[in-house]
Protein backbone atom coordinates (compact mmCIF):
# COMPACT_ATOMS: atom_id res chain seq x y z
CA UNK A 1 0.00 0.00 0.00
CA UNK A 2 1.45 3.55 -0.79
CA UNK A 3 0.92 6.47 1.60
CA UNK A 4 -2.02 7.92 -1.01
CA UNK A 5 -3.58 4.82 -0.50
CA UNK A 6 -3.47 4.27 2.80
CA UNK A 7 -4.78 8.16 3.00
CA UNK A 8 -7.52 7.48 0.59
CA UNK A 9 -9.01 4.39 2.11
CA UNK A 10 -8.41 6.17 5.90
CA UNK A 11 -10.60 8.97 4.06
CA UNK A 12 -13.56 6.69 2.35
CA UNK A 13 -13.71 4.64 5.83
CA UNK A 14 -13.98 7.95 7.58
CA UNK A 15 -16.72 8.79 5.28
CA UNK A 16 -18.46 5.32 5.71
CA UNK A 17 -18.24 4.92 1.76
CA UNK A 18 -18.00 1.70 -0.19
CA UNK A 19 -15.35 1.63 -3.00
CA UNK A 20 -18.15 1.11 -5.25
CA UNK A 21 -20.10 4.14 -4.05
CA UNK A 22 -16.94 6.01 -3.96
CA UNK A 23 -15.82 4.78 -8.01
CA UNK A 24 -19.63 6.13 -9.34
CA UNK A 25 -19.05 8.96 -7.64
CA UNK A 26 -15.73 10.20 -9.17
CA UNK A 27 -16.84 8.18 -12.87
CA UNK A 28 -13.96 5.57 -12.82
CA UNK A 29 -14.16 2.16 -11.54
CA UNK A 30 -14.26 -0.12 -8.34
CA UNK A 31 -11.49 -1.93 -9.67
CA UNK A 32 -9.19 0.84 -10.50
CA UNK A 33 -9.50 2.98 -7.00
CA UNK A 34 -9.13 -0.46 -4.93
CA UNK A 35 -5.29 -0.74 -7.21
CA UNK A 36 -5.32 2.93 -6.12
CA UNK A 37 -5.32 2.05 -3.04
CA UNK A 38 -3.21 -1.09 -2.57
CA UNK A 39 -0.22 0.53 -4.64
CA UNK A 40 -1.39 -1.41 -7.90
CA UNK A 41 -0.88 1.48 -9.92
CA UNK A 42 0.85 4.26 -10.40
CA UNK A 43 0.16 8.40 -8.91
CA UNK A 44 -3.42 9.48 -10.54
CA UNK A 45 -4.00 12.41 -12.67
CA UNK A 46 -4.42 16.05 -10.92
CA UNK A 47 -7.37 15.81 -12.47
CA UNK A 48 -8.69 12.92 -10.28
CA UNK A 49 -7.03 13.80 -6.85
CA UNK A 50 -9.03 17.42 -7.57
CA UNK A 51 -12.15 15.30 -7.59
CA UNK A 52 -11.02 13.37 -4.69
CA UNK A 53 -10.62 16.35 -2.73
CA UNK A 54 -14.10 17.74 -3.99
CA UNK A 55 -15.60 14.49 -2.91
CA UNK A 56 -14.29 14.53 0.72
CA UNK A 57 -14.99 18.24 0.69
CA UNK A 58 -11.09 18.63 0.97
CA UNK A 59 -9.47 22.23 0.49
CA UNK A 60 -6.06 24.14 1.21
CA UNK A 61 -3.59 22.24 3.73
CA UNK A 62 -5.57 18.81 3.10
CA UNK A 63 -5.94 19.03 -0.40
CA UNK A 64 -2.31 20.25 -0.74
CA UNK A 65 -1.29 17.19 1.97
CA UNK A 66 -3.16 14.90 -0.07
CA UNK A 67 -1.61 16.14 -3.83
CA UNK A 68 1.86 15.42 -1.48
CA UNK A 69 0.77 11.94 -0.97
CA UNK A 70 0.28 11.24 -4.38
CA UNK A 71 3.67 12.70 -5.66
CA UNK A 72 5.66 10.05 -3.07
CA UNK A 73 3.59 6.92 -3.95
CA UNK A 74 4.36 5.48 -7.27
CA UNK A 75 4.94 2.08 -6.36
CA UNK A 76 7.92 1.50 -8.78
CA UNK A 77 10.76 4.28 -7.93
CA UNK A 78 13.51 4.68 -9.57
CA UNK A 79 17.05 6.09 -8.26
CA UNK A 80 19.49 7.97 -10.50
CA UNK A 81 22.55 7.68 -8.77
CA UNK A 82 24.81 8.95 -11.86
CA UNK A 83 27.39 10.89 -10.46
CA UNK A 84 26.99 10.32 -6.91
CA UNK A 85 29.79 8.49 -5.04
CA UNK A 86 30.30 4.92 -5.70
CA UNK A 87 28.39 4.76 -1.22
CA UNK A 88 25.91 6.34 -2.62
CA UNK A 89 25.13 3.64 -5.49
CA UNK A 90 25.48 0.47 -2.99
CA UNK A 91 23.38 2.28 -0.80
CA UNK A 92 20.56 2.18 -3.18
CA UNK A 93 21.60 -1.33 -4.76
CA UNK A 94 20.98 -2.94 -1.34
CA UNK A 95 18.03 -0.93 -0.04
CA UNK A 96 16.33 -2.03 -3.82
CA UNK A 97 17.24 -5.91 -3.20
CA UNK A 98 16.46 -5.52 0.68
CA UNK A 99 13.31 -3.55 1.19
CA UNK A 100 11.23 -6.34 1.19
CA UNK A 101 12.38 -7.93 4.36
CA UNK A 102 13.15 -4.88 6.34
CA UNK A 103 10.69 -4.76 9.05
CA UNK A 104 8.79 -1.68 10.34
CA UNK A 105 11.29 -0.29 12.88
CA UNK A 106 13.86 -0.18 10.35
CA UNK A 107 12.09 0.89 7.68
CA UNK A 108 10.99 4.21 10.24
CA UNK A 109 14.34 4.57 11.85
CA UNK A 110 16.12 4.87 7.70
CA UNK A 111 13.35 7.32 6.97
CA UNK A 112 13.43 9.18 10.12
CA UNK A 113 17.37 9.49 9.50
CA UNK A 114 16.31 10.21 5.61
CA UNK A 115 14.10 12.86 6.60
CA UNK A 116 16.77 14.26 9.31
CA UNK A 117 19.07 14.55 7.05
CA UNK A 118 17.76 16.46 4.52
CA UNK A 119 16.07 19.19 6.57
CA UNK A 120 19.79 19.94 7.58
CA UNK A 121 20.70 20.28 4.23
CA UNK A 122 17.45 22.98 3.74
Amino acid sequence: MTPFGERLRALRAGRGSTLKEMAAALQVSSAYLSALEHGHRGRPTDGLIHQICGYFGLIWDDAEALHHLAEISHPRVTIDTAGLSPTATRLAHRLAKNIAVLDEDTLAALLSQVENSRQKTE
